[in-house]
């Protein structure tokens, strides 16, 4: 039988937040830092909703991961170094951009869990 876990701590997501350097640029040494947001499994759900489209009158369904990178740099991207708003964040440029999409967290991996995602009875 399992044994039921008594510190609630353990249940929540981190309030801590991971700070990583990333390049600005392939032939530099300059840096920026990012601290990101470990997601609660409400976020983790949202992101996941906001990638469909649904065409109401053809109820076809595309997926839109724009939708996506815009929720999580607003949601997960707490502070950087030098100071940017979401908005300066989502122009930043392809070479910084590809290394904070590999920083942020994984929503369809975070779905997925580290186990099958069934629960025990």
């Amino acid at each position: 039988m399992s044994e039921i876990e008594n510190d609630k701590s353990r249940l929540f997501a981190t309030v801590d937040q991971k700070m990583y350097e990333i390049k600005v640029a392939e032939d530099s040494d300059k840096i920026m830092k990012v601290w990101v947001k470990e997601p609660t499994w409400l976020q983790v759900e949202t992101a996941l909703s906001s990638v469909m489209d649904v065409d109401s009158q053809t109820q076809e369904m595309s997926l839109n991961l724009t939708k996506m990178y815009k929720f999580m740099v607003t949601e997960f991207i707490a502070k950087t170094e030098p100071s940017l708003t979401h908005i300066e964040l989502l122009r930043l440029n392809p070479y910084i951009g590809a290394q904070i999409k590999e920083i942020l967290p994984n929503p369809f991996m975070e779905a997925m869990g580290d186990d099958t995602g069934k629960v025990i009875q």
